[in-house]
């Protein structure tokens, strides 16, 4: 009941692969999945995602920042206030999402039906 989707959408908000996580799992655990293989210039997020093993992944890959400040952060980043905006686009996508009532109640009980609603 309390299963996590983790997604990865593109610069206008469309779906590109998505993770799906037990409830009680951190985020950071499904990203690298949802990078693998995949090009990209700036990962925008929220403070979830605010690990200094992704923020590495990311400088390694030469893509840029862009995740809101976790407050416990000894070092803080400057992030672009601009592109950090842009989030919006994700949330909108997850928004679309909880209009579906099986996603939203979490009604399917196996992986494979609840990854079969979300559309892609």
């Amino acid at each position: 009941m309390t299963t996590k989707i983790l997604a990865l959408t593109d610069a206008l908000g469309n779906l590109v692969r998505f993770v799906l996580l037990p409830g009680q799992r951190f985020d950071t655990v499904g990203v690298a999945p949802l990078l693998d293989g995949i090009e990209f210039e700036a990962l925008i997020a929220d403070k979830a995602f605010d690990s200094n093993a992704i923020v590495g992944d990311l400088d390694a890959r030469g893509a840029k920042v862009v995740i809101s400040q976790h407050p416990r952060r000894t070092s803080p980043r400057m992030i672009d206030e601009e592109m950090y905006k842009w989030r919006h686009l994700i949330e909108n996508f997850f928004g679309k999402l909880k209009e579906f009532k099986r996603i939203a109640m979490r009604a399917d009980k196996t992986d494979q039906s609840f990854a079969a609603f979300i559309p892609s």
